[in-house]
């Protein structure tokens, strides 16, 4: 996770158990029960493979296994250290629960 304001948000929310579903080709997406704040985020971000973001437009948080263009409103919240190629045939939706690692 990096260290900004709305990855703190996002970390305070956890555990979470979280429904993924496909979106674009490009990314899983799903909602954190509440939405994040972004006052101190940059505008936008341009994903790539690998990358965790939150798309404020939306509410949704995202996991990237595909690049694509630069999208205003979204701020990387962290990396997928490993496992994102298990993303790139998965077409259904899935639930994962996230938390917080000692």
């Amino acid at each position: 996770m990096d260290d900004n304001p709305t990855s703190r948000a996002f970390l305070d929310q956890l555990p979470l158990t979280m429904t993924f579903e496909e979106y674009g080709g490009f990314e899983k997406l799903s909602y954190p029960p509440e939405k994040l704040p972004t006052e101190e985020a940059p505008a936008g971000h341009v994903p790539a493979r690998g990358d965790f973001a939150y798309y404020s437009p939306w509410g949704n948080v995202n996991l990237y296994y595909g690049d694509f263009s630069y999208s205003a409103g979204l701020v990387k919240l962290g990396e997928i250290e490993s496992g994102v190629e298990l993303l790139d045939n998965i077409d259904e939706d899935f639930t994962v629960v996230i938390k917080k690692m000692d």
